[in-house]
């Protein structure tokens, strides 16, 4: 039974730079590490113009389109970022898996929904000793099928579905376009989490796309509860 002071009922959240600091610990070390065994130094960028990217145009399309990294150079990309994700656990944010372990135990359903990959989310979740235990209902990380991720709505949708929640029911969590415009295309609300790098430019980006724009994860738990 959902607790009725709660607006939503069903929270579908991002993972990297939104529940866990995974870029200044992972996916920025990872980056210089291909700059470096491509031999491409010369184009590593800042940790801030690293945010900026991954805000706009996307990894994707700065890898194949600024850089334009060869077919084998983009798989040596993969196999360093997989190296580095599947080594080291980045920390949740502070208060972050306390806000979602009040929300579960008020009724609310949680679930993931990330470009990350599943198995290294749930890794993430089951190597936290702040909340021991604690894991989310459903992950839906990046399995290759363009049609199911972000921002395709595809996820939301499928939690609706899965659950029987209406849209009115949902919050997106998230801290990028893809998973803002996901909520846009579905029809349901969403926060967009900017505590991970306080980018003005990328703050006020997505404020222009979001229900609500969230600067710290305290505010998110004003919203939820």
């Amino acid at each position: 039974m959902v607790s009725s002071v709660m607006k939503y009922s069903c929270i579908l959240i991002d993972h990297d730079d939104t529940a866990v600091d995974s870029t200044p610990s992972i996916h920025y070390p990872a980056h210089l590490e291909q700059m470096k065994q491509l031999g491409r130094e010369h184009d590593s960028l800042s940790l801030e113009d690293w945010f900026l990217v991954n805000y706009s145009p996307g990894i994707q399309r700065y890898l194949a389109e600024t850089l334009k990294l060869s077919e084998e150079e983009e798989r040596a990309c993969y196999r360093i970022w997989r190296s580095y994700t599947t080594r080291d656990i980045p920390p949740f944010f502070d208060g972050f898996l306390e806000i979602l372990t009040e929300f579960r135990s008020r009724g609310g359903r949680i679930v993931v929904v990330s470009h990350s990959e599943s198995d290294v989310i749930a890794r993430h979740y089951r190597a936290q000793t702040l909340v021991p235990g604690f894991f989310p209902d459903r992950i839906i990380g990046w399995e290759g099928n363009i049609d199911k991720h972000k921002p395709n709505p595809w996820p939301v949708f499928s939690v609706m579905e899965d659950y029987g929640v209406s849209r009115e029911d949902i919050l997106v969590v998230d801290d990028l376009k893809p998973g803002i415009e996901m909520a846009v295309s579905a029809g349901v609300d969403s926060a967009a989490a900017v505590w991970s790098h306080g980018i003005p430019a990328i703050a006020d980006g997505l404020s222009r796309l979001s229900t609500y724009t969230v600067p710290t994860v305290a505010s998110l738990g004003d919203i939820l509860f």
